[in-house]
């Protein structure tokens, strides 16, 4: 993202926005989109986003994660990011659905779920084009946690964070809860 990777959160947030309040394929109901003002987010915040080496797992298990709506998806357990939050050393899995694929997927949950976040967790894509530095680490920046389209509507089906992906501690930073 850059040196200004703050106003291009912004902009992100406010596409993202324009997008719910308007798109026919909006995860918000129709009945709700005139009525739309925009998501809430946290401030911006530098001490949430992270520059980590991914620990790539020898062994890319197969992990079960269930959904929303009580199914089933498969992902591979990638690697994990090390890193401390507020002084609270933590552990994150990256998961894969195709090993062919670059992007990783972070779904977690923190102390904030279910009071000022969405309860079921959050999630953050990383990709290698925006999401990995020449030098190979990741940026991991909580500031673009977003909520599941199952946040907005029970019609969608959407992967649950993995309890190892339980955080005990609050990221306060990203997209709030959803009313």
């Amino acid at each position: 993202m850059g040196t200004d990777w703050k106003t291009a959160i912004r902009e992100d947030r406010e596409a993202k926005d324009e997008y719910f309040g308007t798109n026919a394929h909006s995860p918000i109901p129709p009945e709700e989109r005139n009525a739309f003002e925009g998501l809430s987010y946290y401030g911006l915040d530098d001490s949430y986003r992270f520059e980590l080496t991914l620990h790539e797992h020898d062994d890319k298990e197969t992990v079960t994660v269930a959904t929303s709506t009580d199914g089933e998806r498969e992902y591979l357990r990638w690697g994990e990011f090390r890193f401390e939050v507020d002084g609270e050393a933590v552990t994150l899995q990256a998961y894969k659905s195709d090993p062919d694929d670059d992007r990783l997927w972070v779904p977690f949950r923190d102390t904030t779920s279910g009071e000022e976040t969405y309860g079921a967790g959050r999630y953050l894509d990383l990709e290698p084009e925006t999401h990995r530095t020449d030098d190979g680490t990741w940026i991991l920046d909580f500031n673009e946690a977003y909520n599941p389209t199952c946040a907005y509507s029970d019609q969608y089906e959407c992967p649950l964070p993995p309890t190892e992906n339980w955080l005990e501690v609050p990221v306060e930073a990203g997209e709030k809860a959803y009313h």
